[in-house]
């Protein structure tokens, strides 16, 4: 086992078949909440993802066999929830399609992880973060004005609109089930998280909020919401917004009379002062200078700062970046990451549903690593 804490998900025993980032971190979650994940394959070209491992125990079946496919069946019959991030089409060739495995277990709640989604034109189309962002509206808002759309990684599409997206479906599916008694379908699409998160944005796309890339008064350009070089070359970030945090700002400077800082006339002379002031200092120096005020500026930390600084060191001790914290933070059954293993525990695994390890062995196939589940990379 994976050394779960009793978290609010206690109990619940998840199948994760997705790979890449999306569905794998979706299943962490879950594990952070105190699932049971049981990953077949998953990750890149079959090969557990590190970072989205921890919690879950990893088993191969090759579901081309016979074999194979009863011990994915065998494990569906005593599971809560399937997780599978195929093109449409894909699982149901494989044994493993919502109505095969919904007859095996009338109770199983069954995520679809996709792109695009299970209907529609581009269903059967390959895509990245930077495609699902570019048809929801969202990537032609990134960037600078005059420049190309810029994609803030692949945190919104994937993780967002993707993994967490899931994993919030399947708990509402998991709480539905215990009025109905019924598991069901979801179709968990990455274009579909991003249309809902944009939501806000599209009502502000062309007005004073948004009129068009690059400008606005989120997009990092509005004086008061942006960042500014310090005199060592880093950054601190200024969100500066209501009237009486700028107030607090501009006072804090010394730069005079607080102009209105909404007045797109003032745009220019606001940015020019904030950037002559904060140039003056390095940006430790500008961190420990705003600690008392409440003028919303924070330093631009990068990955590798981020377990010195107070706030991040004071709530969550030990922190490092190879072990992110199980979020959010449960009064009572608390969350917890389980252990990172990427090691093979089919047997082991297969053992607690009455396979011996003669049948582990069949049912998991050859180890040459080249064709986890029997598919190519991606699957078609």
């Amino acid at each position: 086992m994976t050394g779960r804490a009793a978290g609010p998900l206690a109990g619940i025993r998840v199948l994760d078949m997705t790979r890449l980032a999306p569905g794998p971190y979706g299943s962490m979650l879950l594990a952070d909440l105190g699932a049971e994940v049981i990953a077949i394959g998953g990750g890149r070209s079959g090969l557990p993802v590190p970072a989205l491992s921890r919690g879950k125990e990893f088993i191969t079946l090759d579901l081309k066999t016979g074999e194979g496919r009863a011990a994915l069946h065998r494990l569906v019959a005593e599971s809560d929830v399937f997780m599978e991030g195929f093109r449409p089409g894909v699982a149901e060739r494989l044994g493993a399609g919502y109505a095969e495995l919904s007859e095996l277990n009338p109770r199983l709640v069954y995520c679809s992880v996709t792109g695009y989604g299970q209907t529609g034109p581009l269903a059967q189309r390959a895509g990245h973060d930077i495609n699902y962002l570019a048809i929801a509206g969202a990537l032609g808002t990134f960037g600078p004005p005059g420049g190309p759309p810029v994609p803030p990684l692949n945190l919104v599409a994937d993780f967002a609109g993707g993994g967490l997206l899931a994993a919030f479906g399947i708990v509402g599916a998991l709480y539905e089930r215990e009025r109905s008694g019924r598991g069901q379908y979801l179709d968990a699409a990455m274009v579909d998280g991003v249309l809902s998160m944009m939501g806000m944005n599209f009502t502000d796309w062309g007005g004073g909020a948004l009129p068009r890339r690059g400008e606005g008064v989120l997009t990092g350009t509005m004086p008061a919401y942006r960042c500014y070089e310090c005199a060592d070359g880093r950054y601190v970030a200024v969100g500066a917004l209501e009237k009486a945090f700028f107030a607090n700002l501009w006072q804090a400077l010394d730069l005079g009379a607080v102009p209105d800082h909404f007045d797109p006339a003032n745009f220019a002379a606001i940015e020019a002062r904030l950037g002559d002031a904060f140039r003056q200092r390095t940006m430790a120096e500008w961190t420990k200078f705003f600690a008392g005020i409440d003028a919303c500026v924070t330093p631009v930390l990068e990955p590798h700062e981020l377990g010195e600084f107070e706030q991040i060191a004071g709530r969550y001790q030990g922190f490092d970046t190879e072990s992110v914290p199980a979020v959010p933070v449960y009064s009572r059954t608390a969350a917890a990451p389980g252990r990172t293993d990427t090691a093979d525990a089919t047997e082991r695994v297969l053992a607690r549903f009455g396979l011996s390890a003669e049948e582990a062995g069949k049912a998991a196939g050859p180890r040459d690593g080249s064709a986890v589940m029997g598919l190519r990379w991606p699957p078609m």
